[in-house]
């Protein structure tokens, strides 16, 4: 895989999640981007920044088939979108069963368990 995958990853991710704040009041981009620099391919790291794009923007899968992602990543994206009504055990059994997913869900908990970057800690985190 070339780096313009990982390129356009991140345009697509950027543009999908303008406006977005985070819990620590951040912009939500810097979330993707900091699970991408916890990664080490260029395949995981597209991925990375693509992992909550279908969860909570309007793209879809087929937003990102149009935008030339390869297979693989579009399959990652998807098992690391949660479903609605999808068990947590359920869905970490899919994640598992593929390495991208896995690798990139790995990272975006080792993020999203950093305490440290929120201004406040309540009983939720």
């Amino acid at each position: 895989m070339d780096t313009s995958q990982v390129i356009k990853a991140h345009e697509v991710a950027k543009k999908a999640h303008f406006g977005q704040i985070d819990r620590a009041g951040i912009d939500y981009i810097k979330h993707p981007e900091t699970v991408a620099s916890f990664v080490a391919t260029d395949e995981e790291k597209a991925v990375a920044y693509l992992h909550d794009v279908i969860e909570d923007t309007s793209l879809t899968l087929l937003d990102l088939k149009k935008e030339g992602f390869s297979k693989n990543i579009i399959e990652a994206v998807d098992i690391l979108t949660k479903k609605k009504g999808q068990d947590y055990q359920s869905y970490l059994n899919l994640v598992k069963k593929n390495e991208l997913a896995r690798v990139v869900k790995l990272a975006d908990l080792r993020h999203n368990s950093d305490l440290t970057r929120l201004p406040l800690i309540t009983e939720k985190d």
